[in-house]
């Protein structure tokens, strides 16, 4: 999973098929089609056809085509599942995502051929995130996203442009994620232009350790693909480490010298995941 680029994961509503046919020829390597906040009470069943529609009909290249559904605690939730787990997604990205238990009755709802997603965006979450990732392989989690803004909201703080009150809990989920080999992207950033703000939130997020950014708008792309894709310094390291390790003298060393620098074979690893 982690091999997979997934720098820039873009929302946009279901109900509108201007946005998702838009969203065919962007530069963001996930597309999550949102059945949930996005979409009006009366606008959800809509929403939920055209979904299924645009799965069915495609044309998203090498995008990874996600569909959020609606809470299972709504009227919608388990109609969604059941429509979306036919139409077969790349994933079905939940909501509200507290416990195993959730996991298990979404799973059931969804049946066992879809991967799931989950976002992360309660206290409670948060807190048992260690048991709610260790059940990932058995439910077929696959992917953490960090929901920034709900999370604020039950936890009443008040977030800075560092989002210092929520930096904690980021770095939880990305532990938690990588212990179980998840992938982890970061919540969305409420400053719509690419500017300074949402290019220091996505270098934080890098920064933290996940693997890319949720959006909620086309002009944030740039600034999340700068920010999680490799740049040619990295990349250049990259492959002078792997040249390094590939010279037949170093083929049982553990740690060499590469341009003045020590690496490991753990580096060997990160060059490898970096040029991938």
């Amino acid at each position: 999973m982690t091999a997979r680029p997934r720098r820039s994961a873009l929302f946009m509503p279901a109900s509108n098929a201007r946005a998702i046919e838009k969203a065919k020829g962007l530069d963001c390597d996930v597309v999550i089609l949102d059945l949930e906040d996005a979409v009006a009470p009366e606008l959800k069943a809509e929403a939920r056809a055209a979904a299924v529609a645009a799965v069915a009909t495609g044309g998203f290249g090498t995008r990874e085509l996600v569909v959020r559904v609606n809470g299972l605690d709504t009227e919608w939730g388990a109609d969604d599942c059941a429509a979306i787990a036919r139409a077969a997604p790349d994933a079905i990205l939940l909501p509200k995502i507290s416990t195993p238990a959730d996991l298990a009755i979404a799973r059931a709802e969804v049946g066992r051929t879809v991967p799931l997603w989950a976002m992360i965006e309660t206290c409670t979450a948060v807190i048992h995130i260690g048991a709610l990732t260790g059940a990932a392989a058995e439910f077929g989690l696959s992917c953490l996203i960090a929901g920034t803004n709900d999370l604020a909201k039950e936890m009443r703080c008040r977030p800075d442009a560092a989002r210092t009150a929520l930096v904690p809990a980021l770095a939880t989920i990305v532990m938690a994620g990588r212990s179980n080999g998840l992938v982890v992207l970061d919540g969305v950033c409420n400053i719509l232009d690419d500017g300074p703000v949402l290019a220091d939130e996505c270098g934080q997020g890098a920064m933290l350790g996940f693997d890319g950014k949720t959006l909620i708008h086309p002009a944030q792309i740039a600034a999340a693909n700068r920010a999680f894709g490799a740049s040619d310094a990295e990349r250049a390291w990259a492959e002078a480490v792997i040249a390094a390790f590939a010279q037949p003298e170093n083929a049982d060393r553990g740690a060499i010298r590469v341009n003045g620098e020590m690496v490991e074979r753990l580096h060997l690893a990160q060059a490898e995941r970096i040029l991938g």
